[in-house]
C-alpha cells in the first residue's frame, strides 16, 4: 500500500484541471488497479487561495460534478474518499473506493474508473490544499471580494431562500453590490456569518466578486443560500 512514488505539481493551478471530466475508454482493455497512495499531493495554485475560496471551489465542483456525466453514487464515493484521504485516513478512503468498485490505476484520485469502465477525473484542488494558501482576514476571503458597493447602482430587493429554515427573506441591495457585500448585509440582518453562506442561482455558484446585476436574477426569482452548519475552519 505504501509503495507509491511521491509527486509534486508546483506548476499546476486549479483552473488547469478538467472539472468533472468523465469519459468512456475504448472497448476492451482492463485497467490495472492500484492501492491508494498514502501521501498528499503537493501543488501550487496559479492564484493564491484562502481557505474560504478553496472551500467554495470544492463545494461548487462536488455540487455540479454529477451533472456532467457518470453516476452520482460514484461521485459521492469519490467525494467521501477524498475527504478521508485528506484527513490521512487512507484505510477508510480505500474501503470507500473498494465498496464502490472504483479503481485508481495511478494510485491517485485524479483518475478513477468505475466497474463499467467510465473514467472520472477529480481536480487536484479537491484532494489537497495548495502550498501557497493565504490566510483570511477578519473572517472575509479578501478585501477585494467583499468590497464596498460602487455608487450609482439601482436599489432592489433580493429574495433569498435559506437552507436552515427553507423560508424566504428579502434583502435590500444595490445592483452594484458585490455578492460578498450582500453576504455581509445578510449577516447583519439574519446573523449568518458570511463564511457560512454559499449563494446559488440557476444552479450556479455566485462568487463573492460578482456584482448583483451580473448575476442577472430575474424579478421574483429566488436565490438559494446554503448555510453551513460546520464550525469555522480556523477555530
Amino acid at each position: 500500500m505504501g509503495g507509491c512514488i511521491g509527486i509534486t505539481r508546483s506548476r499546476s493551478g486549479p483552473n488547469e484541471e478538467s472539472p468533472g471530466s468523465v469519459s468512456r475508454p475504448n472497448s476492451g482493455g482492463l485497467r490495472k488497479n492500484q492501492s491508494l497512495c498514502h501521501e498528499t499531493i503537493r501543488w501550487k495554485s496559479d492564484v493564491p487561495l484562502t481557505e474560504g475560496q478553496l472551500r467554495s471551489k470544492r463545494d461548487e465542483f462536488w455540487d455540479t460534478a454529477p451533472a456532467f456525466e457518470g453516476r452520482k453514487e460514484i461521485w459521492d464515493a469519490l467525494r467521501a474518499a477524498a475527504v478521508a484521504a485528506e484527513a490521512m485516513d487512507f484505510q477508510l478512503a480505500q474501503a470507500i473506493l473498494d465498496g464502490a468498485s472504483v479503481s485508481v490505476p495511478n494510485g491517485y484520485l485524479t483518475e478513477c474508473y468505475d466497474e463499467w469502465g467510465t473514467r472520472y477525473q477529480v481536480p487536484i484542488y479537491c484532494l489537497s490544499a495548495p502550498i501557497n494558501m493565504v490566510k483570511e482576514a477578519s473572517g472575509r476571503d479578501s478585501p477585494a471580494e467583499c468590497s464596498e458597493p460602487v455608487e450609482g447602482g439601482a436599489a432592489m430587493a433580493l429574495r433569498l431562500r435559506l437552507s436552515t429554515t427553507c423560508k424566504d427573506v428579502e434583502l435590500a441591495v444595490s445592483s452594484k453590490h458585490t455578492i460578498g457585500h450582500c453576504k455581509q448585509k445578510l449577516h447583519a440582518q439574519e446573523d449568518i456569518s458570511p463564511w457560512r453562506q454559499r449563494w446559488f442561482y440557476g444552479g450556479k455558484l455566485l462568487g463573492d466578486r460578482l456584482l448583483v446585476d451580473e448575476a442577472r436574477v430575474a424579478p421574483g426569482h429566488v436565490v438559494q443560500v446554503i448555510v453551513s452548519t460546520e464550525p469555522h475552519p480556523q477555530t
